[in-house]
């Protein structure tokens, strides 16, 4: 195939105005240069795709777009949020009483926490997952997959403490 399809040369030729593009979209350096790599690396996975060597440059130029335009809904639809601000929103539970709870019942809490923060709580505690494999199986930023962890054992802590009371009642001779 012509130049144009070598990927070395077509990043040559084209690294600097897609950079250029993103960063007038972004304002940020590294955010520009984030946009131009994964233009690039959807290129290097779809671009065999594209039939007309002359449309190369717009296909780079949209899906550029289109990666900017994404990662912006992204953002407004999971807003981040650095976990230090949400340790107030955290009840203090001794650590001897959350033993005593029962995997059953934290099971049907964890079914009452809000479902954003479910599925992020329930890998990280009943799969084991960390929180970059996480966040690759929910796609979501990794900040975001901290916070809603955070806010989910929260919420789940909240529901637990106050069942507490009730079942030590239950269970006292």
């Amino acid at each position: 195939m012509a130049s144009v399809w070598d990927f070395e040369s077509l990043v040559a030729r084209y690294y600097e105005p897609l950079y250029q593009f993103a960063f007038s979209l972004t304002r940020s350096e590294a955010d520009a240069c984030d946009l131009t790599q994964q233009t690039f690396y959807v290129w290097a996975t779809k671009g065999h795709q594209l039939r007309e060597q002359d449309k190369v440059k717009t296909w780079l130029f949209t899906t550029l777009n289109r990666q900017f335009l994404e990662s912006r809904r992204r953002q407004t639809r999971f807003p981040h949020q650095e976990l230090e601000a949400s340790d107030g929103e955290l009840p203090v539970i001794e650590p001897g009483e959350i033993s005593r709870l029962d995997t059953a019942h934290v099971l049907g809490a964890l079914a009452q926490v809000e479902e954003t923060f479910q599925a992020p709580v329930a890998l990280f505690y009943l799969q084991d997952c960390s929180y970059k494999e996480i966040a690759e199986i929910l796609t979501l930023p990794l900040g975001t997959v901290k916070s809603r962890i955070s806010r989910g054992i929260g919420q789940l802590q909240k529901m637990l403490a106050k069942d507490l009371p009730a079942r030590n009642n239950r269970t006292s001779p």
